[in-house]
Protein backbone atom coordinates (compact mmCIF):
# COMPACT_ATOMS: atom_id res chain seq x y z
CA UNK A 1 0.00 0.00 0.00
CA UNK A 2 1.31 3.42 -0.92
CA UNK A 3 1.89 5.74 2.06
CA UNK A 4 0.87 8.90 0.21
CA UNK A 5 -1.65 11.63 0.82
CA UNK A 6 -4.32 12.18 -1.84
CA UNK A 7 -3.04 15.58 -3.06
CA UNK A 8 0.47 14.18 -3.43
CA UNK A 9 -0.86 11.24 -5.42
CA UNK A 10 -2.83 13.57 -7.67
CA UNK A 11 0.28 15.61 -8.45
CA UNK A 12 2.26 12.45 -9.23
CA UNK A 13 -0.44 11.16 -11.56
CA UNK A 14 -0.24 14.38 -13.60
CA UNK A 15 3.40 13.75 -14.46
CA UNK A 16 3.80 12.24 -17.95
CA UNK A 17 6.84 10.26 -16.86
CA UNK A 18 4.94 8.12 -14.33
CA UNK A 19 5.40 4.44 -15.15
CA UNK A 20 2.19 2.76 -16.39
CA UNK A 21 2.18 0.17 -13.61
CA UNK A 22 2.56 2.88 -10.95
CA UNK A 23 -0.16 5.01 -12.53
CA UNK A 24 -2.52 2.02 -12.51
CA UNK A 25 -1.71 1.26 -8.90
CA UNK A 26 -2.42 4.82 -7.85
CA UNK A 27 -5.66 4.87 -9.81
CA UNK A 28 -6.86 1.68 -8.16
CA UNK A 29 -6.07 2.66 -4.59
CA UNK A 30 -6.02 6.41 -4.20
CA UNK A 31 -7.89 6.39 -0.89
CA UNK A 32 -4.87 5.15 1.06
CA UNK A 33 -4.84 4.74 4.79
CA UNK A 34 -3.27 7.54 6.82
CA UNK A 35 -1.19 6.86 9.91
CA UNK A 36 -2.62 8.43 13.10
CA UNK A 37 0.40 10.74 13.50
CA UNK A 38 0.17 11.86 9.88
CA UNK A 39 -3.58 12.39 10.22
CA UNK A 40 -3.07 14.52 13.32
CA UNK A 41 -0.42 16.59 11.54
CA UNK A 42 -2.60 17.06 8.43
CA UNK A 43 -5.62 18.20 10.41
CA UNK A 44 -3.48 20.48 12.56
CA UNK A 45 -1.98 22.09 9.49
CA UNK A 46 -5.41 22.66 7.94
CA UNK A 47 -6.68 24.17 11.19
CA UNK A 48 -3.80 26.63 11.25
CA UNK A 49 -4.46 27.58 7.64
CA UNK A 50 -8.14 28.14 8.37
CA UNK A 51 -7.09 30.74 10.92
CA UNK A 52 -4.16 32.36 9.10
CA UNK A 53 -5.03 35.66 7.35
CA UNK A 54 -3.97 35.60 3.71
CA UNK A 55 -4.11 31.81 3.40
CA UNK A 56 -6.41 30.30 0.77
CA UNK A 57 -8.31 28.54 3.58
CA UNK A 58 -8.78 31.65 5.69
CA UNK A 59 -12.27 33.04 6.05
CA UNK A 60 -14.07 30.18 4.29
CA UNK A 61 -17.85 30.56 4.41
CA UNK A 62 -19.98 28.52 6.76
CA UNK A 63 -22.58 26.45 4.93
CA UNK A 64 -24.23 24.60 7.79
CA UNK A 65 -23.72 22.70 11.01
CA UNK A 66 -23.82 18.96 11.72
CA UNK A 67 -24.27 19.52 15.47
CA UNK A 68 -23.73 21.84 18.43
CA UNK A 69 -20.38 23.62 18.30
CA UNK A 70 -19.55 22.27 14.82
CA UNK A 71 -19.65 24.09 11.49
CA UNK A 72 -19.13 23.18 7.85
CA UNK A 73 -16.71 25.42 5.95
CA UNK A 74 -16.73 25.19 2.17
CA UNK A 75 -14.15 25.68 -0.56
CA UNK A 76 -14.22 24.87 -4.27
CA UNK A 77 -11.03 24.57 -6.30
CA UNK A 78 -10.54 23.16 -9.81
CA UNK A 79 -13.97 21.56 -9.75
CA UNK A 80 -13.38 19.77 -6.44
CA UNK A 81 -15.43 20.47 -3.31
CA UNK A 82 -13.82 20.67 0.12
CA UNK A 83 -15.86 20.51 3.32
CA UNK A 84 -14.01 21.24 6.55
CA UNK A 85 -15.79 20.28 9.78
CA UNK A 86 -14.54 22.63 12.46
CA UNK A 87 -15.14 22.29 16.18
CA UNK A 88 -15.40 25.99 16.96
CA UNK A 89 -15.99 25.37 20.65
CA UNK A 90 -12.66 23.54 20.99
CA UNK A 91 -10.95 25.49 18.20
CA UNK A 92 -9.86 22.39 16.33
CA UNK A 93 -10.61 20.64 13.08
CA UNK A 94 -12.72 17.53 13.42
CA UNK A 95 -11.93 16.46 9.87
CA UNK A 96 -12.62 17.10 6.21
CA UNK A 97 -14.15 15.49 3.15
CA UNK A 98 -13.08 16.19 -0.43
CA UNK A 99 -15.35 15.46 -3.39
CA UNK A 100 -12.61 14.67 -5.87
CA UNK A 101 -12.64 14.55 -9.62
CA UNK A 102 -12.03 11.07 -11.03
CA UNK A 103 -9.09 10.33 -13.29
CA UNK A 104 -10.77 7.05 -14.28
CA UNK A 105 -13.63 8.68 -16.19
CA UNK A 106 -13.66 10.56 -19.48
CA UNK A 107 -14.20 14.25 -20.12
CA UNK A 108 -17.90 13.87 -20.74
CA UNK A 109 -18.50 12.26 -17.35
CA UNK A 110 -16.05 14.44 -15.41
CA UNK A 111 -18.43 17.35 -14.69
CA UNK A 112 -21.07 15.07 -13.19
CA UNK A 113 -19.26 12.56 -10.95
CA UNK A 114 -17.16 13.01 -7.83
CA UNK A 115 -15.47 10.56 -5.46
CA UNK A 116 -15.63 11.45 -1.75
CA UNK A 117 -12.54 10.95 0.41
CA UNK A 118 -12.62 11.71 4.12
CA UNK A 119 -10.26 12.03 7.04
CA UNK A 120 -11.52 12.59 10.57
CA UNK A 121 -9.75 12.65 13.90
CA UNK A 122 -10.40 9.52 16.00
CA UNK A 123 -12.33 11.52 18.61
CA UNK A 124 -14.84 12.57 15.94
CA UNK A 125 -15.28 9.27 14.14
CA UNK A 126 -18.52 7.27 14.33
CA UNK A 127 -20.50 10.44 15.07
CA UNK A 128 -22.20 10.73 11.69
CA UNK A 129 -20.05 13.61 10.44
CA UNK A 130 -19.08 11.94 7.16
CA UNK A 131 -22.72 10.96 6.66
CA UNK A 132 -23.80 14.58 7.15
CA UNK A 133 -21.20 15.80 4.63
CA UNK A 134 -22.20 13.17 2.06
CA UNK A 135 -25.83 14.18 2.56
CA UNK A 136 -24.84 17.78 1.86
CA UNK A 137 -23.12 16.76 -1.38
CA UNK A 138 -25.99 14.58 -2.56
CA UNK A 139 -28.49 17.29 -1.64
CA UNK A 140 -26.47 19.73 -3.74
CA UNK A 141 -26.95 17.46 -6.77
CA UNK A 142 -23.49 15.84 -6.76
CA UNK A 143 -23.48 12.22 -7.95
CA UNK A 144 -21.01 10.14 -5.95
CA UNK A 145 -18.91 7.27 -7.28
CA UNK A 146 -17.11 4.98 -4.84
CA UNK A 147 -13.41 4.16 -4.94
CA UNK A 148 -11.94 0.95 -6.28
CA UNK A 149 -11.90 -0.54 -2.79
CA UNK A 150 -14.03 0.23 0.22
CA UNK A 151 -13.45 -0.41 3.88
CA UNK A 152 -16.31 -2.18 5.71
CA UNK A 153 -17.14 1.13 7.39
CA UNK A 154 -17.34 2.96 4.06
CA UNK A 155 -19.49 0.21 2.59
CA UNK A 156 -21.93 0.46 5.51
CA UNK A 157 -22.06 4.23 5.06
CA UNK A 158 -22.98 3.90 1.38
CA UNK A 159 -25.61 1.29 2.18
CA UNK A 160 -27.12 3.59 4.80
CA UNK A 161 -27.20 6.47 2.33
CA UNK A 162 -28.92 4.21 -0.22
CA UNK A 163 -32.01 4.21 2.00
CA UNK A 164 -32.47 7.89 1.15
CA UNK A 165 -30.70 8.21 -2.21
CA UNK A 166 -30.87 6.00 -5.29
CA UNK A 167 -27.99 3.50 -5.41
CA UNK A 168 -26.77 2.00 -8.68
CA UNK A 169 -23.66 0.12 -9.78
CA UNK A 170 -21.38 0.82 -12.71
CA UNK A 171 -18.35 -0.70 -14.38
CA UNK A 172 -15.46 1.72 -14.92
CA UNK A 173 -12.63 0.80 -17.29
CA UNK A 174 -10.61 2.62 -19.95
CA UNK A 175 -12.49 5.83 -19.11
CA UNK A 176 -15.75 4.17 -20.10
CA UNK A 177 -18.79 3.74 -17.84
CA UNK A 178 -21.25 0.87 -18.14
CA UNK A 179 -24.42 0.55 -16.07
CA UNK A 180 -24.68 -2.68 -14.06
CA UNK A 181 -28.03 -2.10 -12.41
CA UNK A 182 -29.22 -1.50 -8.87
CA UNK A 183 -28.74 -4.99 -7.42
CA UNK A 184 -25.17 -5.80 -8.50
CA UNK A 185 -23.18 -7.43 -5.67
CA UNK A 186 -20.09 -5.43 -4.71
CA UNK A 187 -19.45 -6.44 -1.11
CA UNK A 188 -16.26 -8.46 -0.97
CA UNK A 189 -15.91 -8.37 -4.75
CA UNK A 190 -12.40 -8.52 -6.15
CA UNK A 191 -13.45 -6.62 -9.27
CA UNK A 192 -11.79 -3.22 -8.90
CA UNK A 193 -13.73 -1.88 -11.86
CA UNK A 194 -17.13 -2.27 -10.18
CA UNK A 195 -18.22 0.88 -8.34
CA UNK A 196 -21.19 2.05 -6.32
CA UNK A 197 -23.03 5.13 -7.54
CA UNK A 198 -25.29 7.39 -5.49
CA UNK A 199 -27.48 9.79 -7.44
CA UNK A 200 -27.53 13.38 -6.33
CA UNK A 201 -30.76 15.36 -5.95
CA UNK A 202 -32.49 16.09 -9.24
CA UNK A 203 -30.91 13.24 -11.18
CA UNK A 204 -32.44 10.12 -12.65
CA UNK A 205 -30.31 7.24 -13.88
CA UNK A 206 -31.45 7.85 -17.44
CA UNK A 207 -30.46 11.52 -17.26
CA UNK A 208 -27.04 10.67 -15.85
CA UNK A 209 -26.41 8.00 -18.47
CA UNK A 210 -27.20 10.48 -21.22
CA UNK A 211 -25.07 13.24 -19.67
CA UNK A 212 -22.02 11.02 -19.10
CA UNK A 213 -22.26 8.76 -22.16
CA UNK A 214 -22.64 5.74 -19.89
CA UNK A 215 -23.37 2.52 -21.76
CA UNK A 216 -26.56 0.61 -20.88
CA UNK A 217 -26.65 -2.59 -18.88
CA UNK A 218 -25.87 -5.68 -20.92
CA UNK A 219 -28.71 -8.18 -21.10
Amino acid sequence: MLAMTFPAAQELLRLPSVLPWLRQRLELRIDVQVRPDALHADLGDMQRRLNTPGDALYGLPEIGSPGPGLVFRYREADGEHYIYVEDVARRQLAGCTVFNRLIEVGRRADPHLRAPHSKYAPAYQRQGLATAVYEWGLGAGICLLSGARQSPEAHRLWQALSRRHELQHVHVENKTLRHLGSQHATAGSGDLHTRMLLLGAGWTMQQLMQATGMRPQQV
